[in-house]
């Protein structure tokens, strides 16, 4: 067929099929690990260029990662991006935590690290497009001038969402294997062709915190020692003592710790004042918000539109109607008051199943 698709191996078994099927489908694969960083045992790249734990790092990927390429018959390279991964990934949701928002790595890491730097890597080793195991479509237009990014027919493991900040020049390069196939029917070709991960593992939200303890990572990493601070209610009465801000995001409801008639939720973070402020769940509705920095996939709407939109990523696409303010912010304004709308996370647009575009939340 020509031309060379570099598979991204993650060692789940979502990027294992997606290799498997294309080397059915007889595509010349190389298959590509990139060392983040953050791996168990791990740290990130030394400016200076002295990296004494490089070596033993890189041995472990291959001897884990290796067995995997030898099954599927492909080269395998190991590439590092630890220093990308800290300065455009980790270093950014540090800095938004730090800054009172709720950061989405995902939504950065595929056009910046998977589908430039990534792909970048592997066009020197002579690949011309980037496989990964998304559960997302790729189509055309019935007009053949431009690319359409569609859910996965599996709507429980849909990562569409993921992809919304694609460009058109990234999608044209993205070959995504599983996008027509349910997860079971991914598990059962895993275990007809004897594919076992290195990792039984589900894909997590953050790959760069392991053990999922989000304040713990940012006291570690964020460079300033978080301060306790007065709990607000909506009245402004203080109710109670926080041990600081990182270790809360808006509509939170645990680590509260502040008894009353009914739970608290986390409605606002004060940077300024360093206090949180709660409330009730009925104070986290929100009827409208503005969305900023907009990746558009399809073309920009002219004139306010009616779209589904998901507020992040474990949340079902919700009517709403896009008013268009510029070419890269509008403001979304929800049918039903929706909860816990969270500045920092991704808002993603969909008609039907197709993917409009997607920005921030302001």
């Amino acid at each position: 067929m020509g031309q060379t698709i570099a598979v991204a191996l993650s060692g789940g078994i979502d990027s294992l099929v997606a290799a498997a099927l294309l080397k059915d489908q007889g595509h010349s694969l190389i298959g590509l690990h990139f060392l983040n960083g953050y791996e168990t045992g791990a740290a990130p790249a030394r400016q200076d260029g002295q990296d004494p734990h490089f070596t033993a790092i890189e041995a472990h990927a291959r001897r884990t990662m290796a067995p995997l390429a030898e099954q599927l018959g492909i080269p395998l390279y190991i590439i590092d991006l630890r220093q990308e991964f800290q300065s455009q990934v980790v270093d950014y949701f540090i800095n938004a935590y730090s800054a009172g928002f709720t950061p989405n790595p995902c939504l950065v890491c595929n056009p910046i690290i998977k589908f430039d730097i990534l792909l970048e890597r592997a066009r020197t080793l002579g690949a011309t497009q980037m496989a990964t195991g998304h559960y997302a479509r790729i189509t055309t237009t019935p007009d053949g001038q431009r690319l359409r990014l569609m859910q996965g027919v599996d709507t429980h493991k849909d990562q569409s969402y993921f992809l919304a900040r694609l460009s058109q020049a990234q999608l044209a390069t993205a070959v995504l294997p599983l996008g027509n196939l349910r997860k079971e029917q991914t598990r059962r070709i895993a275990h007809r062709k004897g594919l076992i991960p290195p990792t039984a593992r589900e894909s997590q939200d953050v790959c760069f915190i392991r053990d999922g303890h989000y304040a713990d990572f940012l006291t570690r990493n964020a460079g300033d020692v978080p301060q306790p601070g007065p709990i607000e209610d909506m009245r402004g009465r203080v109710v109670g003592r926080h041990n600081g801000l990182h270790r809360f995001t808006i509509g939170q409801r645990r680590g509260i710790n502040c008894p009353a008639a009914e739970p608290y939720y986390v409605v606002r973070l004060d940077r300024e004042r360093n206090c949180l402020v709660v409330g009730s769940k009925q104070a986290l509705l929100r009827r409208r918000c503005i969305v900023s920095r907009i990746n558009w996939i399809a073309p920009v709407p002219q004139r306010p539109t009616k779209v589904g939109v998901r507020i992040r990523y474990r949340h079902q696409a919700v009517p709403a109607t896009l008013s268009p303010i510029d070419a890269q912010q509008a403001e979304i304004a929800f049918d039903m008051p929706e909860s816990a709308v969270t500045p920092g996370q991704g808002a993603v647009f969909y008609k039907a199943d197709e993917v409009l575009g997607g920005g921030w939340i302001e």
